[in-house]
């Protein structure tokens, strides 16, 4: 695995580009403003899971999606651990997509969180680019 993740990481090195890092930043700006946006906007939440709140614990997923977005998206901006951030927004990511087939579809809503699912899955893949503080670091060792 080790040796996956560090041929990744310089191929993406190669191709990087600052419209690549503008993108990085947009999603983790995206995600933080969600994060903030999902905690003033915690009722709309608690009527969407109301039917399956014991199921999935609702306290606990409330948390762990707003703590996701916020934390994640802040490091996400600064390019830190980026795949680990990415790896936590999945499941809310795919949670968000799905949730417009079980409820009511909300266009914008679907469109908003297929997007930053297929950026997320790309920087899954990409990693923070040669203009990150992964890069930072990895290069003061």
């Amino acid at each position: 695995m080790d040796t996956t993740v560090k041929g990744l990481n310089k191929w993406a090195n190669k191709h990087t580009s600052y419209s690549l890092d503008i993108l990085r930043i947009t999603l983790g700006i995206f995600l933080l403003f969600k994060g903030a946006s999902f905690i003033t906007h915690n009722r709309d939440f608690e009527d969407l899971i109301a039917p399956i709140s014991n199921f999935m614990g609702g306290m606990f997923t409330f948390h762990y999606i707003a703590f996701a977005h916020i934390v994640g998206g802040t490091i996400i901006i600064f390019g830190l651990l980026t795949r680990w951030a990415i790896i936590a927004q999945l499941p809310i990511l795919l949670g968000a997509v799905l949730i417009n087939f079980l409820g009511v579809m909300h266009i914008g809503n679907f469109i908003f969180a297929t997007v930053a699912l297929i950026v997320s899955l790309f920087f899954l893949f990409y990693g923070s680019g040669k203009h990150s503080a992964d890069y930072y670091f990895k290069m003061e060792k």
